[in-house]
């Protein structure tokens, strides 16, 4: 209840409601507020602040509290929720602490404000803080301050703390719950945040607008087709609402889990599209190398479409560097500074290094790095060119970029796999040791790769030479026949695909048993006389040796296998790759 309702109908009061927030039209109406002598009545004071924050000039409101001789807490209470509001939270965490050296009372909407300017700050540190005075006074267990708490802490990573916080809301709102899956979904837990939408289901608790725009991201992360599914034909049969965000979502999800014809069907349908929208459909028309697509929409989308942002760059600059399509990636790339004044940032420099690279243009890719990058190339630059001399087989190039790269970031393991690999692949196995030796000094590990298979809804695991699988017997026994086949047809393991830590028959029975052959192996195997595609998600870039090994699974098994890896997605089918030996 607001406690000053009794000067709602004064004609100072109704002035105030016709200059809204709008500051010219509030600064007279403050002059005649001191002309009128109404400059001392707190609530309209009140009001004049309020208003003035909503019409974004936070410091002007500021000086208005200050003037007042004595101001309550309902002002600065007020000041507070009215800044969170309008996208102002240093504002909302200075009224706040406004109202703490006052030392006046607070109101638990007063708590909700600052933990959601908190959070829209990344500010943990003022949330921690925020959070012990609640408690203290007694708002720990206020259902709105505890939800926004929720909110701080997943976006500022501390998740084991909002899921406590979460856990102990006794009546949870949809709020609570949305809080909680894009938590998860925000911070790449995309498989927590699907059991949190189905926790929220099994308690009954109505979806809103926003819990499908998080649990379709968290689908598209997670590959999760099955649920993706679920949630659209649960929008469509409810007739929800069709806004931008949640039909941007609708897009991503089914471009990001392999369906770049349905994710066209959502995009040709939407009555709205934002820069979000234009962007998802083109970044997914270039993981699946239909780069040609990508850039017609991109075309389509400078002619009637919003002004492209950089994030459009780098799926439009990595399609091209996919498809081979230089000139279109150059025009691009060019347009960027000259059409939209965009500032190209390293991913920009990098599908550039990446798409000569690829092309075969290896001295346009140098001279590309000496002339565009201003300053000192970073090392994803450095990475781009030495994938490039790698695929194109020029070692004395590739060395000594790896060299630069050490020299750059000397405790990241992976570039010096690179020059193991790029020292091996040249032949000179006395270098490899060399850098083997470095790697074990310095114990540098690389991420543990897997590959994840979803059968009926469920999600199976496999990391290289799995043996925790339940049908762990069969499946080894199902691949072992599968690459007897695929040998007779003519497939030979690429032992180079290894990196040269293990002897050559290790290597062999290494790259037999790699995670992404297991989770083929166990799909086929679970859906023999189906025709359905087989789909698998890997969290690392497929290696030369599977990706071979597939090509050939497809055309004996006659099924289409579909792998997501860390970069883009491989259509297996008939013996060919979607990717053209481009990835």
């Amino acid at each position: 209840m607001d406690p000053h309702h009794h000067h709602r109908r004064s004609p100072e009061y109704n002035s105030l409601l016709l200059a809204g927030a709008r500051l010219g039209p509030l600064k007279q109406a403050h002059a005649r507020l001191v002309v009128s002598g109404h400059a001392h009545s707190l609530p309209l004071t009140t009001k004049l602040a309020t208003l003035a924050v909503a019409a974004g000039a936070a410091s002007y409101a500021g000086l208005l509290a200050a003037s007042h001789p004595s101001p309550d807490s309902f002002l600065f209470c007020s000041l507070t929720r009215a800044a969170a509001r309008r996208g102002l939270p240093a504002a909302a965490l200075a009224f706040y602490r406004r109202l703490l050296a006052a030392a006046l009372p607070f109101s638990s909407f007063a708590f909700t404000s600052v933990a959601k300017a908190c959070a829209d700050l990344s500010a943990l540190r003022a949330g921690m803080g925020v959070h012990a005075h609640a408690v203290l006074l007694g708002f720990g267990s206020d259902r709105f301050v505890q939800t926004a708490l929720v909110v701080l802490y997943s976006k500022c990573g501390k998740l084991d703390v909002a899921r406590k916080l979460f856990d102990a809301i006794r009546d949870r709102s949809v709020v609570a719950w949305n809080a909680m899956i894009s938590g998860y979904e925000q911070n790449g837990l995309a498989g927590r945040a699907i059991e949190v939408y189905r926790e929220m289901r099994v308690a009954g608790e109505a979806p809103d607008s926003a819990t499908f725009v998080a649990t379709l991201s968290a689908c598209a992360q997670a590959g999760a087709l099955d649920l993706g599914h679920e949630v659209e034909r649960l929008i469509v049969s409810e007739r929800m609402e069709m806004n931008v965000v949640l039909g941007a979502a609708l897009v991503n999800m089914y471009a990001r889990c392999g369906l770049v014809n349905k994710a066209r069907e959502w995009f040709d349908m939407l009555q709205e599209r934002n820069v979000v929208t234009w962007t998802s459909m083109i970044a997914g028309y270039g993981m699946h190398g239909h780069g040609g697509e990508a850039v017609k929409l991109f075309d389509l989308m400078r002619q009637q479409g919003p002004p492209p942002n950089d994030v459009t760059f780098v799926a439009v600059l990595s399609a091209c560097a996919h498809a081979g399509l230089v000139s279109d990636g150059r025009d691009a790339f060019a347009s960027m500074k000259s059409v939209y004044g965009l500032v190209p940032r390293a991913e920009h420099y990098c599908s550039m290094v990446d798409m000569y690279g690829r092309a075969g243009l290896l001295d346009d890719a140098m001279q590309f790095i000496h002339d565009s990058i201003p300053g000192e190339p970073g090392p994803e630059v450095w990475t781009a060119m030495l994938g490039a001399c790698k695929m194109h087989k020029n070692f004395s190039l590739g060395v000594e970029v790896a060299e630069r790269l050490i020299a750059l970031e000397p405790e990241n393991p992976s570039h010096r796999v690179l020059l193991s690999n790029i020292y091996a692949l040249s032949g000179k196995m006395n270098h490899v040791e060399k850098v083997r030796n470095t790697m074990i000094k310095r114990r540098l590990k690389k991420p543990i790769g897997y590959s994840l298979i979803e059968i009926g809804g469920v999600a199976h695991v496999f990391r290289m030479g799995e043996k925790s699988h339940p049908k762990t017997p069969e499946i080894y026994q199902y691949l072992e026949k599968l690459i007897h086949r695929i040998t007779d047809a003519g497939y030979m393991p690429e032992t180079d695909s290894v990196l040269h830590e293990l002897e050559e028959e290790e290597r062999e029975f290494a790259l037999r048993y790699h995670g992404e052959k297991l989770a083929v192996a166990f799909g086929l195997m679970m859906t023999s006389g189906c025709t359905a595609p087989i789909r698998i998600i890997k969290n690392l870039r497929i290696c030369g040796d599977c990706h071979l090994a597939i090509k050939y699974m497809s055309a004996v098994e006659n099924r289409e296998i579909i792998v997501r890896d860390m970069h883009r997605f491989h259509h297996f089918k008939a013996g060919k790759c979607s990717c053209q030996e481009y990835w």
